[in-house]
């Protein structure tokens, strides 16, 4: 499996042991219709909870490849994260998802490498030095016919060639 794919696989697996992090999907999903759509990204909460809108897909938005002054090369991938929850005003979803974005904030702070599938980033100053998960937005959206919270978050993740 090349580093690509192990950096995903292990963005994946920490998105989804965050409980009640609801369906986490590798990739973004397509389907013919609304209604195909929410159900890829249905999920029921444990304790007799609801059926709702509950998921996330991840994309490698951009890859550089930089030499450094080891005469080590580095790839650069930036993910983009989307996360989905469908609005429940009476349940506090916002805030919920707030909750559930800083979850996984804090697993990748905690262990930036992901589980060793990735290398430490580059040292503070240098162009790629941010650090963790950055939330770009966060905002309401229609997403396969139904009223959601969403958000937007970036990842960095370093191997060397």
């Amino acid at each position: 499996m090349n580093a690509l794919a192990q950096h995903r696989n292990a963005i994946v697996a920490v998105l989804a042991s965050v409980p009640q992090i609801g369906v986490v999907q590798d990739r973004e999903r397509h389907a013919a219709s609304d209604a195909e759509l929410a159900a890829l990204f249905t999920y029921t909460p444990p304790a007799a909870g609801t059926a709702h809108v509950r998921g996330w897909w991840l994309r490698r938005s951009s890859t550089a490849e930089h030499g450094s002054s080891t005469a080590r090369t580095v790839s650069v991938h930036q993910w983009t994260l989307h996360g989905y929850l469908a609005i429940a005003d009476t349940q506090a979803s916002e805030l919920l998802l707030d909750d559930l974005v800083e979850q996984f904030r804090a697993l990748v702070r905690a262990d930036p490498t992901l589980g060793g599938a990735c290398q430490p980033g580059p040292l503070a100053g240098s162009d790629d030095s941010t650090d963790g998960v950055q939330v770009l937005r966060a905002e309401p959206v229609d997403f396969a016919g139904v009223r959601c919270h969403s958000v937007v978050l970036q990842l960095r993740t370093w191997s060397y060639l």
